[in-house]
């Protein structure tokens, strides 16, 4: 049988992703925990970076992905779908190598995870927001999907080495990859970027939905600057 190791996050993983948050926090213009010294751009960045801490360390922490069914992979069709009457096609939709499959997956897409959270943050620290009310007054994710925009396609680039270090190990001995050739005609390397579309769209959802939730509950940031903003108190 076909075996995908669980992995935790190491401690020190860890302590990179919320040291890459707070010094990309401490690095907005104008910015205190408590004070509310910045404008609503460097707040909604602000907000952006909590979301994205929250996300990433989440998803990232153990099976993350496989462990949230909200961001949750499926497995790619490419990997379901055998040639016509292919027996090896056939085992690949049994049960217990579809699960091995998507811990596959969505380990893959933690490791993806973990290598784009430094774009991301460098992306949230670069944005100017054209229209910053609109997006305060918008909706629980209006500044999630401006930052998914102005992101745009490099986030699946910077996934991509993550999504094929652990494609390319998953079976331990580099057999299962050419058993998935065989049976399905498709090329392990050619799923790589499937998985990397699919885990960047996870994350920003994910992001999201810690806006969300800070926007239901301001004082849920910890964090002044945010809450004066959400509040209506800042200018």
């Amino acid at each position: 049988m076909f075996r995908v190791k669980e992995k935790t996050m190491a401690p020190d993983r860890r302590r990179l992703i919320v040291g890459a948050l707070a010094a990309s926090v401490a690095l907005l213009p104008g910015c205190a925990t408590t004070g509310f010294g910045g404008g609503a751009q460097e707040a909604l960045q602000r907000l952006l970076e909590i979301s994205t801490g929250r996300a990433v360390e989440r998803l990232v922490a153990g099976n993350g992905f496989l462990n949230d069914p909200a961001a949750r992979l499926p497995v790619p069709p490419e990997l379901s779908r055998g040639r016509e009457g292919a027996v090896l096609g056939a085992l690949l939709n049994a049960r217990p190598v579809q699960q091995q499959l998507s811990l596959m997956v969505n380990q893959a897409a933690g490791e993806a995870a973990d290598r784009a959270a430094p774009v991301i943050f460098d992306a949230i620290r670069r944005l100017t927001f054209a229209d910053a009310l609109g997006i305060v007054r918008g909706g629980p994710t209006s500044a999630t999907d401006y930052l998914e925009r102005s992101v745009g396609t490099g986030i699946v680039d910077a996934m991509l080495p993550g999504v094929g270090q652990v494609l390319r190990g998953f079976d331990g001995n580099g057999v299962l990859g050419p058993v998935l050739g065989a049976a399905t005609g498709v090329n392990v390397v050619a799923i790589q970027r499937v998985v990397a579309v699919q885990a960047a769209r996870s994350l920003f959802g994910a992001i999201g939905r810690e806006e969300a939730a800070i926007r239901r509950d301001p004082r849920s940031a910890r964090d002044g600057l945010v809450e004066a903003l959400l509040g209506g108190r800042l200018g």
